[in-house]
């Protein structure tokens, strides 16, 4: 696992964005771009790709434990600023927007007079019937046969 999964899974599990991760690492001193940190998250085959040192997750690590924990003189609980985030991301109304789908009934499929009804349905299809007749005697396919277990005949 590289610098790089470890910066991607990190980010992701603490539902960090950018411009929050600059902030971390501004908190040691340590100054980078967006880009940068952009080309830190890249697919490894991409061509703007750039390699995460250990410098910059070690720095980016002691940004985080101090953003989580705070200083030794202004403590803060990893819960309340894990919260803070989870707050800041806003809420997806796309299912507000889109109108919930409803499966239409056969007889409004059949009542459309553009299109022919549908082959979906059960009436095309019958069901497998099993022939369970026992008037058909049951064939000996192997003549019976005495095993004698690699035991002698006896005359």
């Amino acid at each position: 696992m590289t610098n790089n999964d470890i910066l991607k899974k990190l980010r992701v599990a603490l539902m960090l964005r950018d411009d929050q991760i600059v902030e971390i690492l501004e908190l040691v001193d340590f100054r980078i771009s967006k880009s940068e940190l952009g080309a830190f998250f890249r697919a490894e085959d991409h061509e703007n790709y750039m390699e995460c040192g250990d410098q910059v997750l070690r720095n980016f690590l002691n940004g985080l434990v101090i953003h989580l924990r705070g200083t030794k003189e202004n403590p803060k609980n990893p819960t309340d600023v894990l919260a803070k985030h989870k707050a800041e991301i806003p809420a997806k109304d796309s299912a507000k927007e889109r109108p919930e789908f409803k499966a239409k009934s056969k007889d409004e499929e059949r009542s459309r007079g553009d299109q022919a009804p549908s082959k979906s349905g059960t009436a095309t299809k019958k069901p497998f019937k099993k022939n369970n007749n026992k008037s058909t005697p049951k064939i000996q396919v192997v003549e019976k046969v005495k095993f004698n277990f690699g035991k002698n005949k006896k005359s």
